[in-house]
């Protein structure tokens, strides 16, 4: 985290309370007293005598002023409580502990807008001295740390205390836009079977978001279907938001691209190959029918099979057409992980 000029607390792994330091800036490494790593975070050793361990069962939930809500959360809830509730409202998560100074004075600003906003987020406290696996899964290194979470994923984030001005701006990147509400409408209307409902929402969404990632893959889902590839795979080259959206545009456009170019006789294919095995083109003609059709397998043995023969068929169709089947299936099928190997073999030999 780089200095912004606000103040947040420090944490340190110690075995007292006298080793907390306030530090003006964001940017405090979590070094212990002794300890050479980059990271370390410890729940106080101070307790009242008879005291058990710390609990990480799911904490208490409160109603705040307007529908909004609060809810204490710990390390063995904190994948239910904030990724996954995430995906259906956002989820602000306060990264806090009961002795830090600037905590308690931004405590009360994220309630007050949590009640303004009605329940158009949650939020979450989460005690870092209770949660010390939560901290160190999202790299807390100062508190407080607050982090955004939409659709799972952590989207906004800003350290210290920060003023009001800088929190509503975490908030406007972080709560859904127009275009957000009009794609998710456009969502289930896809879901429901609505697929011309579906298609105008997410034009509408588009038509205030032209790089709006889930409309983008909205609505080439349902121009696909309607068999509108050229379209469809021009909306796909446009999806550029990383993680989840990414990937499954990625793959779609895999699909796409073996449903288009694949002919659909492939029982005349496959005598076509048999009689004449030197024919790179009918063997290429097959793989591809092969994996438009899902038998993803011997479409794979049959493009290898070009390959290996001559690497630049086609210019290179056979290996391009193998990596649309890696990408349809994903880096960790075990089809993938056989055949990626036999490619490599197959262009560096």
């Amino acid at each position: 985290m780089q200095s912004t000029g606000h103040t947040s607390t420090q944490l340190m792994s110690t075995q007292s309370r006298h080793s907390l330091v306030i530090t003006q800036g964001m940017g405090a490494s979590l070094l212990g007293r002794d300890s050479q790593a980059p990271y370390s975070i410890q729940p106080p050793t101070p307790r009242t005598r008879g005291a058990g361990p710390h609990k990480t069962e799911r904490r208490s939930e409160r109603r705040l002023a307007g529908g909004a809500v609060q809810v204490e959360v710990g390390d063995a809830d904190f994948a239910r409580e904030v990724v996954e509730r995430s995906r259906e409202v956002p989820v602000v998560v306060d990264f806090w502990a009961p002795w830090c100074g600037p905590c308690r004075a931004l405590g009360p600003l994220l309630e007050r807008l949590a009640e303004e906003h009605a329940g158009a987020f949650v939020l979450a406290k989460v005690d870092v001295d209770r949660s010390p696996e939560a901290a160190a899964r999202y790299g807390v290194r100062s508190i407080p740390l607050v982090l955004g979470f939409r659709d799972g994923e952590p989207v906004a984030e800003f350290v210290g205390a920060q003023p009001e001005s800088v929190v509503r701006q975490f908030l406007q990147r972080l709560l859904p836009t127009e275009a957000d509400r009009l794609a998710r409408e456009g969502d289930d209307l896809a879901a429901a079977g609505h697929a011309n409902a579906a298609e105008e929402r997410y034009r509408a969404a588009l038509a205030r978001d032209g790089r709006h990632a889930g409309a983008l893959l909205g609505l080439a889902r349902v121009l696909a279907d309607r068999d509108d590839v050229a379209e469809a795979l021009a909306l796909l080259e446009r999806v550029v938001a990383g993680g989840r959206l990414r990937e499954e545009a990625e793959r779609l456009a895999a699909r796409l691209r073996m449903r288009g170019e694949a002919p659909v006789d492939v029982a005349a294919l496959r005598a076509r190959a048999a009689e004449r095995p030197d024919d790179l083109a009918a063997r290429l003609d097959l793989g591809r029918a092969l994996a438009a059709r899902g038998a993803y397998e011997e479409a794979l043995s049959a493009l290898l099979a070009v390959v290996q023969r001559d690497p630049e068929f086609g210019e290179q169709a056979a290996r391009r057409a193998m990596l649309d089947v890696f990408e349809v299936l994903g880096r960790d099928h075990p089809l993938v992980e056989r055949f990626r190997g036999e490619l490599a073999r197959a262009l560096f030999r």
